[in-house]
């Protein structure tokens, strides 16, 4: 039975895939487009220049460049903003790099996963679907009032404020908080 969830989910996030190429959303003004990749994209807009700072100083650019899939929960500078200016700068200190690097990669997924996939895989797991992530995390999902919520390991949450940026190699939700690893303090 799951194998045919997962394939039929499959199937759904890939034709929401190609619907999404036509109207990809823009981010902070910046039209993004399906053809470049995760870190081409996130240059461009300006409402992710921290993140983007962020993922430069952890050397996580070459991986949001590669082939992927990802998906990949993108904070906004506002969401960066809830953080003090002090533990911002401590994350992006060389000195704690593989913490930042911990940090960015619980909002990366493995996979391609568009928000008609998500709610699914929410509906199927009874309103809650557990989130694995490449650094370690897990994230939970739900919906709240049809928007995806995403709560961290320290009870954080997020809502996708954006939701299914399409990529080459994956594709973005837009997030206005900051998930942290288990015992992060933020």
């Amino acid at each position: 039975m799951k194998p045919m969830i997962f394939a039929a989910l499959t199937a759904g996030a890939l034709t929401a895939s190609a619907a999404t190429a036509q109207t990809n959303p823009t981010v902070g003004g910046a039209p993004m487009m399906a053809d470049m990749t995760i870190a081409q994209n996130a240059s461009n807009a300006p409402t992710l220049t921290t993140l983007v700072s962020a993922v430069q100083a952890a050397g996580l650019v070459d991986t949001l460049a590669s082939e992927g899939p990802f998906t990949v929960f993108a904070p906004t500078n506002t969401a960066f903003s809830q953080i003090s200016d002090a533990s911002i700068n401590a994350l992006l200190d060389p000195a704690n790099k593989g913490f930042l690097t911990e940090v960015l990669t619980c909002h990366v997924v493995a996979a391609e996963a568009f928000s008609s996939a998500i709610a699914g895989m929410i509906a199927d797991d009874g309103g809650m679907h557990a989130v694995p992530t490449v650094g370690g995390c897990t994230l939970q999902a739900y919906m709240d009032g049809g928007e995806i919520k995403l709560r961290d390991e320290n009870g954080r949450i997020a809502t996708v404020t954006i939701a299914d940026v399409d990529q080459s190699n994956g594709v973005v939700h837009v997030i206005d908080r900051v998930l942290l690893p288990a015992g992060a303090a933020g």
